[in-house]
């Protein structure tokens, strides 16, 4: 018989292993508590959508559109649909959908998988994950300011200091297209410097010009007119807002005026937070208002503004950081040998999970039970604070042997304990001994 062929994962898509998922869920759990702290509920919609929905979205003659979509037709009912290329869109057709602004503006957060066909790079992935937050309704410079005040909260709460923030604004759209038939007619001038991408974008889209990453085109675009200089007296009030209230709250930013965004939905403040760490991926997040999307879906114009980061290129970041320790597995490692034991070992595993401890039940493999000894190297490597042990003699006595782990010389190792006073041991233990201090989970804490 012919040897089954291995399967692989996807170019491109990656499995996060369990060595690794600690810092995700680090990452995670840090970005909820500060979002949530700033009043933002989750919203989850769902991984396909309408294909038509991200090219009223993010535009039809956008790379993102044209090229790096995974889009399909539904083999059942001949539906064209698209694996979500961004977070966005949904958002804001659930919003639409189940009329979430009637009772009043929404601040929403959002995390999940994201997928783009593009060349896999460090950071960069074909399924990448994004968490983001869009605040609908609300419509002075406040909430952009918040937005991006949240954010430094978050860089600080992961120890990422090397992360600085670019501003522009981009105005509204009668204030771009003065600006665009002024940008055109000065690249046209320059048209010898362009390289392809540029002449492409020419008349679709001249604004993304001025994001060029090309050396050689440097000096030239930053030359051309600035958007700053077009922008009227609301525009301009607004930006100010914004950037009286990061002023007064000490947030350093730098204004870009190059700092655009090619999508027509965005306008006003722009905002971007990039760092040097990670090579020519420099943006780790970022964000503006838009205004116009709602209106453009369908719904009834409606104020919004939001921002999007990758978490890979973060985690990437805090590895750069120095990376936090893997906690520990369990407090609680249960060894046992013969039937009678293990039938005990249970019992207690699960009055100690009661007490609101992690608890890892020694279990048998190809190779068999294991000898105490190999069991508690077991329970070594799980990094348990206490190996609760039972054996036949302890059967018989109706006793559990508790040996402290992680116990200091001279310290005593290990105790004899009736079997109804395990959790009571265990739990004093760990609470009252310093060095020993893993969690007990809260809301057991009482039992």
């Amino acid at each position: 018989m012919s040897k089954q062929e291995k399967i692989t994962a996807v170019k491109g898509m990656n499995d996060i292993l369990p060595q690794d998922s600690h810092l995700w869920q680090l990452f995670e759990n840090t970005a909820q508590s500060v979002v949530q702290s700033y009043g933002f509920q989750q919203i989850r919609t769902p991984i396909v959508e309408d294909t038509a929905l991200f090219k009223r979205a993010i535009g039809a003659v956008t790379d993102i559109v044209e090229k790096e979509m995974y889009s399909f037709e539904d083999s059942m009912n001949g539906d064209l649909l698209t694996l979500r290329p961004e977070g966005t869109a949904g958002a804001v057709r659930a919003v639409i959908e189940h009329n979430l602004v009637y009772e009043g503006p929404k601040r929403l957060w959002y995390t999940g998988p994201m997928f783009r066909h593009e060349r896999p790079q460090r950071g960069r992935y074909r399924q990448f994950y994004q968490f983001g937050c869009e605040a609908v309704g609300f419509t002075g410079p406040d909430v952009d300011a918040e937005m991006i005040m949240m954010c430094r909260r978050l860089w600080d709460d992961l120890g990422l200091p090397e992360i600085r923030l670019e501003l522009n604004s981009i105005g509204d759209a009668e204030e771009r297209a003065r600006h665009r038939v002024d940008l055109i007619a000065y690249l046209e001038k320059h048209e010898d410097l362009l390289d392809a991408e540029a002449k492409r974008r020419l008349h679709s889209n001249p604004l993304r010009i001025l994001d060029t990453k090309n050396p050689a085109m440097q000096e030239m675009v930053n030359g051309a007119p600035k958007l700053l200089d077009y922008l009227g007296e609301e525009s301009l009030a607004h930006f100010n807002g914004v950037r009286k209230i990061l002023d007064h709250n000490n947030i350093p930013y730098v204004i870009n005026t190059r700092l655009v965004r090619g999508l027509d939905y965005y306008n006003r403040t722009v905002f971007e937070w990039v760092t040097d760490a990670l090579g020519s991926q420099g943006t780790v997040c970022a964000g503006g208002r838009y205004d116009p999307l709602i209106a453009s879906f369908g719904g009834k114009p409606t104020p919004a503004v939001g921002f999007a980061m990758g978490i890979e290129r973060l985690l990437e970041l805090m590895k750069e950081a120095g990376e936090p320790e893997m906690p520990n597995q369990c407090d609680v490692y249960l060894v046992h040998q013969g039937e009678a034991a293990q039938l005990q070992a249970f019992v207690l595993g699960e009055r100690l999970r009661d007490a609101g401890l992690d608890v890892i039940m020694h279990g048998s493999t190809l190779a068999g039970a294991g000898s105490f000894k190999s069991q508690m190297k077991k329970a070594d490597g799980a990094g348990a604070a206490f190996a609760v042990i039972i054996g036949e003699d302890e059967v018989t006595n109706n006793t559990a042997s508790v040996k402290a782990m992680r116990a200091a010389e001279g310290e005593q190792q290990q105790t004899s304990v009736p079997f109804d006073q395990v959790v009571d041991f265990v739990v004093d233990q760990i609470t009252d001994g310093g060095d020993h201090h893993h969690h007990v989970h809260d809301e057991h804490c009482n039992h």
